[in-house]
């Protein structure tokens, strides 16, 4: 009976240990993250520093350099691991001027990996689209743009976000206005459609129908915020410019004006280049093949410098291993931060990894993953994961209300099967799970806009992020068991009425814009 009560003793002070122990990691953790936060700094130097991270630029291999030098800083060992290769390409100053029937600086910029001018630039008039009943009758027209830049984009009605709408104008008049909209929208793409071409490749038969550029305004539904992707083109300059300014060239066409501007990109092809994961390692000391990954892509679209896609991403990872290394240097599992190349592309970075390094995947503990803008964190799915919620669940506990307070759990939850690079892990069937966040307008003023930069990072919510992932990090590093990989069964699919199956891994593009 004695030897019973103090074997129960034993455990009691065991457990009591164990306790005190993990909270004075999580307030000391806590203590790093907002007494000595590195965010600003780190976000000033990925962002306005190394500028956009467009995969196969110089810009990207100078932030991989970086994300290197800034982890031998704090004593955490990194490498530039390549994955591929992809087209090399360098933005350059971008000018373009309206020329007749006036003289004034347009608000536009070219797109990816489009062929530069030559230092005189291009000029010529804007044709707009006519209506089209069918291929042959864009096929008869198409020589019309012989010798033109080509206006690809609709003319929006109203260039005020609806919430603005919402907020002054009358209910009849708002109303009015959306289906005004609505009617122009769908006219618009029945027309493109009519050309036996789609929004992605039409583009190419005005190159090939002797076009000397393209013009475009892709506007993201916000005030002074238009998508910035790719060209589309191979020879001739495509830009893409402002609501306001394409609004007024278009108007301008429209109406009979000898409308003219003049393009120079001084953009540079660099051939083939090779493409990189950045990956960042603390050892493991109990179950060093075993892994919790923190997970973020570096590269971005160049509108903007990918502040918040994925710029607040990549620092919230950052920040996490600065802090860990700090105050958990020596943990029981190893830490490994992955900075993905190319996830815009299609998560080739990350892809390419789960399919070079089966053995790290097959050891995965847990992958936390950030990209979906700069807001706190406040969705948490279990990925399809049948007992996600057990170590979800014992992980949180140890996290202080004011990082979890506003999270939605939903459990199991459905696999990913795209969005962001925790997919590439999920469909190899290693727990990976999305660090949600709230919108703070993401979609309409940063997710690949020309707005996507510094100024919109809001600071004290990356730091909860930051924070919260360094304080689930540890405890996954801590658990005594290993997660399960054990696949809840999946429902119906509405769409096809049939049984949901888990995702598949992906092929990763390896030789990104080549002809193979």
């Amino acid at each position: 009976m004695k030897k019973g009560l103090l074997f129960g003793a034993y455990l009691l002070c065991a457990t009591f240990g164990f306790s005190q122990s993990t909270e004075d990691i999580v307030n000391a953790i806590e203590k790093e993250g907002i007494e000595n936060s590195q965010l600003e700094q780190l976000a000033y130097e990925l962002m306005d520093l190394n500028g956009p991270r467009l995969v196969g630029t110089p810009e990207m291999k100078s932030a991989h350099d970086w994300a290197i030098n800034t982890y031998k800083k704090w004593g955490i060992s990194a490498e530039n691991q390549q994955w591929g290769t992809w087209k090399g390409w360098q933005r350059g100053v971008t000018h373009v001027d309206m020329v007749s029937p006036r003289v004034a600086s347009l608000h536009a910029t070219q797109l990816a990996w489009n062929p530069g001018t030559s230092t005189k630039g291009v000029t010529a008039s804007l044709i707009t689209l006519p209506s089209f009943k069918d291929s042959l009758s864009f096929v008869k027209w198409l020589p019309s743009v012989k010798g033109k830049i080509v206006m690809i984009s609709m003319l929006q009605p109203t260039g005020r976000p609806d919430e603005n709408w919402e907020e002054y104008a009358t209910e009849a008049s708002f109303e009015k206005m959306k289906a005004e909209r609505d009617s122009i929208e769908k006219i618009w793409r029945q027309n493109i459609n009519n050309t036996g071409y789609t929004s992605r490749n039409i583009n190419s038969a005005f190159e090939r129908a002797g076009a000397v550029g393209i013009a475009q305004s892709r506007w993201s539904e916000g005030f002074g915020a238009n998508k910035i992707f790719s060209a589309g083109t191979d020879k001739i300059p495509a830009v893409d410019i402002s609501l306001e300014d394409y609004g007024m060239l278009y108007r301008m066409v429209e109406h009979g004006a000898d409308t003219k501007i003049k393009i120079v990109a001084e953009s540079k092809d660099l051939g083939v280049v090779p493409t990189f994961n950045t990956i960042a390692t603390i050892p493991g000391t109990e179950f060093p093949d075993e892994y919790v990954i923190l997970s973020a892509h570096f590269d971005s679209w160049d509108g903007g410098t990918g502040a918040t896609d994925n710029g607040t991403g990549t620092i919230t990872m950052l920040e996490a291993a600065r802090i860990l290394k700090k105050v958990y240097p020596n943990p029981k599992r190893t830490i490994l931060i992955g900075h993905w190349g190319s996830e815009e592309q299609g998560l080739n970075g990350s892809s390419s990894f789960v399919q070079d390094n089966p053995e790290i995947v097959a050891g995965v503990q847990a992958v936390f993953n950030q990209d979906n803008g700069t807001g706190r964190v406040v969705r948490l799915s279990g990925q399809g994961f049948l007992h996600a919620y057990d170590y979800l669940g014992r992980w949180l506990e140890a996290v202080p209300e004011t990082y979890k307070n506003e999270i939605e759990t939903t459990f199991p939850g459905s696999p990913s099967r795209g969005g962001s690079d925790y997919a590439s892990f999920v469909a190899a069937g290693a727990p990976a799970f999305s660090l949600s966040s709230l919108s703070w307008d993401y979609w309409n003023y940063t997710w690949h806009t020309n707005l996507d930069t510094y100024d919109k990072i809001v600071f004290d919510d990356v730091r909860n992020n930051a924070i919260l992932t360094a304080i689930l990090t540890y405890m996954a590093c801590e658990d005594p068991e290993k997660t399960s990989r054990e696949k809840a069964v999946l429902g119906i699919n509405p769409r096809s009425g049939e049984k949901g199956e888990w995702p598949t891994p992906r092929t990763p593009q390896r030789k990104g814009g080549q002809d193979e």
